[in-house]
């Protein structure tokens, strides 16, 4: 490693062809001048790695999921880090935390925390006592030992910071890099009734997504409905729509994972986009959840769960129809006053261009300036 040109090494448990928050923070990283490394997990689906402004490794082991992952993940991570050289070691979450720690302690360099998530706190571990125990006791370690520490959104961070008193969180959104986009108000929108309006969810299958009473409410919707992603209730949800009709119709597609270039191409070819969330613990009621603004960047208008972090960017630009609950019923109401008979309304048409708006500010490059100043200030550059 050249001393002028510091290297950092990030580990996540993700595939990293599907991690996008993680490939706009290296490849920032990357052209802001630092050597970087991603380090992540070998999964029986992953294709292969893409070019990237920044080196990529995935580690491999046997398995893919519950203690065991966690246990090999872990061992293999801290096998690998001691092969490695960094000016600083960073991590995404909870489950890749010790071993990066260690090895910045081992070495004397610094430790960062990246929360994606308020990992104690989502559906998966709140349902599961000792499990929480046992993950509230390695934030309790790591937090106070990172020099430093972001996290996606003003909410988390303000949570954090209660939690550990005296430890500041800065916030990194996890928004999209802007494309090259026409100017507010150039952009034709569909006539009407021009074709049957496309609903898109992009994200993982999992418990608390508010999926399964979406699907109830798809008789009750003149729309199509795309799913893109793959999680927990994969087979749940697919069982449910067929037991529905909507499977033999064509009404709803699994498209399973989609890679981030043709999601984007997917997201601006749809209607709505979905952003639903059960209050199913503080990570999810707090959250900040990418799709959010990937859909505002598309410039389409999306049916949104009226949490803290949302309802505040909704009052900034009105991009979303907010709804209180998952209720089936609501969640058919909302989408019809979001694509009535004649789509799109006006209602339609004002969300939209209020996206137009909103993406101009809500975009990676204005983001980027607040993570590449956090790491001069951490490396004295």
């Amino acid at each position: 490693m050249s001393a002028s040109v510091p290297r950092l090494v990030f580990a996540v448990t993700t595939d990293l062809s599907y991690d996008q928050r993680m490939q706009r923070i290296c490849a920032s990283l990357a052209r802001a001048g630092y050597a970087v490394l991603l380090v992540g997990w070998q999964r029986p689906a992953s294709v292969p790695l893409g070019p990237q402004p920044y080196a990529q490794h995935r580690l491999r082991g046997w398995f893919q999921h519950g203690k065991l992952f966690y246990l090999e993940y872990n061992l293999r991570l801290l096998l690998y880090l001691l092969g490695q050289r960094a000016a600083a070691w960073a991590c995404a979450d909870l489950d890749a935390a010790l071993p990066t720690w260690l090895r910045a302690r081992l070495g004397g360099q610094p430790f960062v925390y990246d929360a994606h998530e308020l990992f104690t706190q989502v559906p998966e571990v709140v349902a599961r006592p000792r499990v929480q125990r046992a993950w509230q006791w390695v934030e309790n370690f790591i937090v106070p030992r990172a020099r430093l520490r972001y996290t996606v959104g003003p909410a988390l961070a303000s949570l954090f910071e209660a939690r550990h008193p005296g430890c500041p969180f800065a916030v990194v959104r996890n928004v999209p890099v802007a494309a090259a986009q026409s100017p507010v108000g150039d952009e034709p929108l569909p006539a009407a009734n021009a074709q049957p309006p496309t609903l898109l969810y992009q994200g993982a299958l999992n418990v608390g997504r508010g999926l399964a009473e979406l699907l109830a409410a798809m008789p009750q919707v003149p729309a199509r409905l795309i799913i893109c992603g793959e999680g927990d209730c994969s087979a749940a949800l697919r069982q449910q729509a067929a037991a529905l009709g909507l499977l033999a119709s064509g009404q709803v597609e699994f498209k399973g994972y989609v890679l981030p270039a043709a999601l984007r191409a997917l997201t601006a070819q749809a209607t709505v986009g979905i952003m639903l969330l059960e209050n199913t613990g503080l990570s999810y009621y707090y959250s900040l959840a990418n799709k959010f603004f990937d859909y505002v960047q598309a410039g389409i208008p999306q049916l949104c769960i009226d949490f803290p972090e949302y309802r505040a960017l909704n009052a900034r630009h009105e991009v979303a129809e907010l709804v209180p609950d998952l209720a089936p019923a609501t969640l058919a109401a909302a989408l019809a006053r979001l694509l009535p008979d004649g789509y799109p309304g006006p209602r339609y048409q004002q969300l939209a261009a209020n996206c137009r708006r909103a993406r101009t500010e809500w975009n990676w490059q204005q983001e980027e300036k607040t993570l590449i100043q956090l790491y001069r200030n951490l490396l004295g550059r």
